[in-house]
């Protein structure tokens, strides 16, 4: 009788890849949670839980990422100073006006999990708010 041994990948045996992504007229909860998945590998036959073992992702047109249902004024994004009466807010169109990579990075950290291996994973993600970017070599003839 064969003994079967479960796979364990290590720091050392993680390839990574690059991947595009165009947020153009996608909704912003769909393509987050893609977008968290490829961070953390689990699109991969080789996921292992506590080792990190994503690829990095390249998002692009991130000015043009949709919501549903209004929420364009319904959004609010709240940030705190710290101090007595501190506590800012923004829309989600302001947001999107003045900021739009932060409507991105923010969406997707907030679906990967809260360890350790969280700013590894959010240093591979890559967000820019139009179409140009300089990450042509890494991705290559995508």
């Amino acid at each position: 009788m064969k003994n079967q041994q479960t796979f364990m990948q290590r720091k050392e045996d993680v390839t990574r890849k690059w991947h595009l992504v165009d947020v153009k007229d996608k909704v912003l909860g769909r393509i987050a949670t893609q977008i968290a998945e490829k961070l953390i590998g689990k699109d991969k036959p080789t996921y292992t839980p506590h080792t990190d073992g994503g690829d990095f992702v390249v998002v692009i047109n991130a000015r043009q990422v949709a919501v549903t249902r209004g929420k364009e004024q319904k959004k609010i994004y709240y940030k705190h100073s710290g101090f007595p009466g501190g506590l800012k807010q923004r829309t989600f169109e302001e947001m999107i006006r003045k900021n739009p990579e932060e409507v991105i990075r923010l969406a997707v950290k907030n679906m990967l999990p809260k360890n350790r291996l969280q700013g590894d994973r959010m240093a591979r993600l890559k967000i820019y708010a139009d179409a140009e970017h300089k990450h042509d070599s890494q991705l290559g003839d995508k």
